[in-house]
C-alpha cells in the first residue's frame, strides 16, 4: 500500500511552486542584464543619435527592461510547455520577484534616495513596460500550454494508431494460424488409412525366422546333420599277431 500524503504535503507543493516561480524571475532578470548591456554597448552610438528625446527614452526603457518584455515570456513559454503553471500567479509572481530585486540593487547603489526622488516620463514607462511584460507573460503561458496540450493529443493519436496496427497484426495472425490448422487438419482427414492385410516386411521375416527354429527336424535330415557336423574319430590300428 502506498504511504498516505502527510498533512504538510500541500504546503510544500506551495513552497516549491514559489520557489519555482521566483527563480524564473530572477533567471529572467540575469539573462535579461546580460542582453540589456550587450544591445546598449552596440546601439549607445545610434540611440544617442536620434533627434528627440521621446524616441531616445521609449527605446533606451525598452533596452533596460529587455528581462520583462522579452526574456521572462521566453522563459515563461518554455516552462508551460513542461510543466502545468498558473497564468496569472506565474505571470505576476516572475515578474514581481525579478522587479524586487531590481528595486533593491537600486536601493542598495543610492539609498532611499534613488527609490523616492528622480522619478520622469522615464519612470512611467518603465512601470508601463512592466505592466506590459506581465501581461506578454501571461499570454505565453497560455500559448504553452496549449501547445503542450497539442503535443500530447497528437502523442496520444499515435499511440492510438499504432495500438490499432497492433490488434489488425494480431488478428491477421491468428486468422493466419486458424487457416494453417485447418489445412493441416484437412490433409489429416484425407490420407489413407493403413489396411490390416497388407504384412509388415520386417515382421514377416522376424516371424519366418522363429518359425524356422522352432520346428522340429525329421530324423534322417537329423542323423545326415548329425553325421555331417560330427568330426571324423582316428582309431588305433590293432597290429596282427
Amino acid at each position: 500500500m502506498s504511504p498516505k500524503p502527510g498533512v504538510l504535503e500541500p504546503l510544500r507543493v506551495r513552497v516549491r511552486r514559489f520557489q519555482f516561480i521566483v527563480g524564473l524571475g530572477f533567471l529572467s532578470l540575469v539573462v535579461g542584464a546580460m542582453l540589456s548591456v550587450s544591445l546598449v554597448l552596440r546601439l549607445h552610438a545610434r540611440v544617442n543619435a536620434l533627434p528627440s528625446d521621446f524616441l531616445r527614452i521609449p527605446v533606451a526603457v525598452v533596452l533596460e527592461d529587455l528581462w520583462v518584455l522579452a526574456v521572462l515570456p521566453a522563459f515563461c513559454y518554455g516552462a508551460a510547455r513542461i510543466v502545468a503553471l498558473r497564468t496569472w500567479t506565474t505571470a505576476v509572481g516572475a515578474a514581481a520577484s525579478g522587479g524586487l530585486f531590481v528595486l533593491a540593487l537600486n536601493f542598495v547603489r543610492d539609498g532611499m534616495d534613488g527609490l523616492t526622488t528622480g522619478w520622469s516620463v522615464a519612470s512611467g514607462l518603465r512601470v508601463v513596460a512592466f505592466v506590459g511584460g506581465i501581461l506578454l507573460s501571461a499570454r505565453a503561458i497560455r500559448a504553452g500550454r496549449a501547445a503542450a496540450e497539442r503535443g500530447s493529443t497528437a502523442a496520444q493519436e499515435k499511440a492510438s494508431a499504432r495500438k490499432s496496427e497492433y490488434d489488425e497484426f494480431l488478428k491477421a495472425a491468428e486468422a493466419g494460424g486458424a487457416r494453417l490448422e485447418q489445412r493441416e487438419g484437412g490433409a489429416a482427414a484425407e490420407a489413407p488409412a493403413p489396411s490390416g492385410s497388407t504384412p509388415v516386411v520386417g515382421d514377416s521375416a522376424a516371424t519366418q525366422a522363429a518359425a524356422a527354429t522352432e520346428a522340429p527336424m525329421p530324423s534322417g535330415d537329423a542323423s545326415r546333420a548329425g553325421e555331417a557336423i560330427a568330426p571324423p574319430v582316428d582309431v588305433p590300428k590293432t597290429p596282427a599277431a
